[in-house]
């Protein structure tokens, strides 16, 4: 989170439209979760919009959407809808979503639990290691799949790319510092941002992820958002990953919007 409090205020978009790999062409804009071709993922998705029994959803066990054949699922909500994000199914709102991220970019949810008509996601707007819920509301929301996944060992120092089992890439990184270490568990990539505009502490380019630091630095006043962009080696930052430009490069071309990541110690 290394000057994030910049990140926070800014007004910044993101770029790089998430590939979402639901085709062998990427996808942006308007068309970005196009599903008309996956069969087996819209066969999956009625069943997840439809009720599995006339009971409330409470009674059902929440089941795990993690092994769905060809990709992870991830949600967006449709342009002109607002959904209400709850802390579990017909449980309190605690927010509203729309089409955008706080930083002008799609939104992009990870779906990784269902519980009858409800949906367990992975958002930014929940506090670390807590999912939201959102109900499958016919016409709100549109999915698509991602593949890659990614994992952060801090102890390494290193990140990986994972894809169809087998690492891809592997990047060095810094990572937190004694006190502000980088936070641990499973979290997204929320956002892809040009560094450039907003401070020589970002490098080229940043990843915001659904992460936030829960020991920012004394005095601290900036927000808490963990990101992976620019800077040096070594236990060093404020929690944020660090990389080199040729591999943040790299996973701004090919890591898409709503890919999951797994830091460990």
């Amino acid at each position: 989170m290394d000057h994030l409090h910049c990140l926070h205020r800014s007004h910044a978009h993101s770029i790089g439209c998430p590939s979402i790999e639901s085709s062998k062409r990427g996808v942006g804009g308007a068309d970005l979760f196009v599903v008309a071709a996956l069969l087996t993922l819209a066969a999956m998705l009625v069943h997840l919009a439809t009720p599995t029994s006339m009971h409330s959803p409470r009674r059902h066990a929440a089941h795990p959407l993690d092994s769905v054949p060809g990709g992870a699922v991830v949600a967006s909500v449709k342009p002109g809808w607002r959904i209400s994000l709850r802390s579990r199914p017909n449980g309190r709102s605690v927010g509203v979503l729309g089409s955008h991220t706080v930083y002008g970019g799609p939104l992009t949810l990870p779906v990784v639990r269902r519980r009858g008509n409800w949906l367990g996601v992975m958002t930014a707007a929940m506090p670390n290691g807590r999912l939201g819920w959102v109900k499958a509301a016919p016409g709100a929301l549109a999915f698509g799949r991602v593949r890659l996944k990614l994992e952060a060992d801090l102890s390494r120092q290193l990140l990986r790319v994972w894809s169809h089992g087998r690492v891809i890439r592997r990047i060095p990184v810094g990572v937190g510092r004694a006190g502000t270490g980088t936070p641990t568990g499973h979290f997204s990539v929320t956002d892809k941002m040009p560094g450039a505009n907003m401070g020589p502490y970002y490098g080229c380019c940043l990843l915001a992820l659904s992460a936030d630091q829960p020991n920012p630095p004394p005095g601290w006043t900036g927000g808490a958002r963990i990101a992976i962009h620019g800077g040096a080696y070594g236990a060093v930052s404020a929690g944020c990953l660090h990389a080199s430009t040729a591999d943040l490069r790299y996973l701004m071309r090919t890591v898409p919007l709503g890919t999951q990541i797994v830091i460990h110690a």
